[in-house]
């Protein structure tokens, strides 16, 4: 479609993956950042590290990278992508109480990687 519409739909609405194949090959990166509230207990026993299935941020860390790495299988019409790097920085916050989650993804590639940022 040529400017119109959404990408991922032709003219008669069938879904499809988008032909990236004459774009160049960038650098690209992607930021998504979020909020987790929580009760301030949970906000405490995630700090102290005393949860009884252990370590919740670096779990939730790892869990994040992972599902970076397999967007394409999890999200329709997704590319797959070689990523080159996937960060997922979580800081606790007194504030909310909860933790704000932070995904860095980067990639050499013709598309973009905000999926698997997200």
């Amino acid at each position: 479609m040529s400017g119109q519409g959404l990408s991922h739909l032709d003219n008669a609405g069938a879904a499809n993956m988008v032909d990236v194949s004459a774009k160049p090959v960038t650098d690209r990166t992607a930021v998504a950042e979020g909020t987790v509230v929580m009760s301030r207990e949970t906000l405490d026993l995630i700090r102290s590290g005393d949860a009884k299935k252990g370590d919740v941020i670096g779990t939730a860390r790892i869990a994040g990278i992972m599902a970076a790495k397999k967007t394409h299988e999890l999200i329709p019409l997704c590319h797959p992508i070689g990523l080159s790097k996937v960060t997922v920085d979580i800081e606790a916050d007194d504030a909310l109480p909860g933790v704000r989650v932070r995904a860095t993804t980067k990639v050499a590639d013709r598309t973009g990687v905000e999926m698997e940022a997200l």
